[in-house]
């Protein structure tokens, strides 16, 4: 298991018993008084949360199964091919509507009343503090932002959780990421993410849990993008802490919170790396992937763009949508730019159409799509032709995410994403005008 220690620091052991939050969620879901990095244990599951492309003929390993062991904990979301862009995803789309109908799940978010599975995972409050819940999504660690230990499995392993409600983990050393100061005038929770990974890199094999006064200040929402990328850190799981923020949050849904988790004072963390947010600016990454190849929006300033976009679970937010509206207010799409925003659910985008965020955004030449993944991983609704050059607010940027190999994808904040798609080319935001005089 490799953890690169570059640039932070490791604080002492504490005593045996104290533990990082993770490990008090691995505890409690296997049993166990206790665990520590490099123990093995098999876990209970709260929430298994299916998708669409999971009941696919291309799905590898997956059988319909005999039975389920707790059908009340599963989810079953259509969210990637909606709607059905092909005859294999209505297919698939059909089979996941008899696996609900046979097995009795009452979670089941058919088109017409669904969203990317993160977003809905959000809305309906399937992510609780202190719980442990897998997706059949890379992205899980989304869940992560509400104080909940979330990560994606494979479609053999997903089909064990339905079948026996539980399966295992290796326990991973934790790295305390500290956050301090507030974001400025332009940065958001995808500027977080992007500093993380052009000042640490990779935190492959260990787990991240963020603590420090900076986590307070920070809304839900960048809290939901910053944990929605912590696999793009190669994070095993992300967890924020439950604090009055995410306490209200769950109070607006009706739900009570019974098992939030904290680190114990002592617990032993692995190394930690310190960002004060009050230092950032807007970032993007280069196209090919994002550890160890950002830089400012500034410096990459002039790039040509045929496309920009503005969604996914990292970024399909109401919050996206708002802040694309007001900047968008008034003005045009650059001529040869396109402009493709989607809501990350069909709650977002009825919440977004009574506050009249959609038409500044249609008027100015912009494209609202059904709630989807669709162009985020290449599917449909955005597909990228050869040697098109694109600046995404998604959640990926190598080579074929979002379509051609040989098209180049950079990845940015929504704010960042919108003052380019104005502009025509890569344009810090905060060159577009004073953002707070709008």
């Amino acid at each position: 298991m490799a953890l690169d220690l570059a640039d932070s620091t490791a604080p002492a052991a504490g005593p045996a018993t104290a533990m990082t939050a993770v490990e008090k969620v691995l505890a409690r879901a296997s049993a166990s008084e206790a665990v520590a990095p490099g123990d093995i244990v098999v876990t209970a599951v709260d929430r298994a949360v299916l998708l669409d492309m999971q009941f696919s003929s291309t799905a590898i390993g997956w059988r319909e199964p005999r039975r389920l062991a707790h059908p009340e904990r599963l989810a079953v979301v259509i969210d990637h091919a909606v709607p059905a862009p092909s005859v294999n995803d209505a297919d698939g789309a059909r089979r996941a509507r008899t696996f609900a109908r046979r097995f009795g799940v009452r979670d089941f978010f058919d088109v017409g009343d669904h969203g990317i599975c993160h977003q809905v995972i959000a809305e309906r409050g399937l992510a609780r503090p202190g719980e442990l819940l897998v997706c059949s999504d890379s992205h899980t660690t989304a869940a992560g932002a509400f104080n909940c230990a979330a990560r994606g499995v494979g479609t053999l392993e997903m089909l064990a959780v339905a079948c026996t409600g539980s399966t295992w983990f290796i326990v991973a050393p934790t790295i305390e990421v500290v956050l301090t100061g507030e974001l400025a005038t332009g940065c958001e929770g995808k500027d977080v993410f992007l500093a993380l990974a052009s000042r640490f890199g990779s935190a492959h094999g260990a787990n991240l849990e963020f603590r420090g006064d900076g986590v307070g200040g920070l809304s839900l929402h960048d809290r939901r993008t910053v944990a929605t990328q912590c696999v793009e850190l190669d994070a095993e799981f992300a967890l924020f802490p439950c604090d009055e923020r995410l306490r209200a949050h769950f109070a607006a849904l009706g739900i009570a919170i019974a098992t939030p988790v904290a680190a114990d004072e002592g617990a032993c963390f692995a190394a930690r790396w310190e960002l004060d947010l009050a230092t950032l600016e807007p970032l993007v990454a280069r196209p090919g992937g994002v550890l160890g190849n950002v830089e400012s929006a500034r410096s990459a300033a002039g790039v040509q763009l045929d496309q920009c976009f503005v969604g996914s679970c990292a970024n399909g937010h109401l919050e996206d949508l708002a802040l694309a509206a007001r900047l968008l207010a008034g003005r045009r799409v650059a001529s040869g730019t396109r402009l493709i925003v989607t809501p990350a659910s069909q709650g977002v985008y009825l919440e977004a159409a009574r506050r009249g965020y959609l038409e500044p955004i249609v008027a100015a030449g912009g494209v609202v799509t059904n709630s989807t993944c669709g162009a985020c991983f290449g599917h449909h609704m955005g597909v990228l032709g050869e040697d098109e050059v694109c600046l995404t607010s998604s959640t990926r940027n190598f080579a074929g995410r979002m379509g051609s190999p040989r098209a180049a994808v950079w990845l940015g904040s929504t704010a960042t994403v919108i003052a380019s798609a104005l502009a025509g080319r890569i344009t810090d935001p905060r060159d577009l005008e004073p953002l707070d005089a709008r």
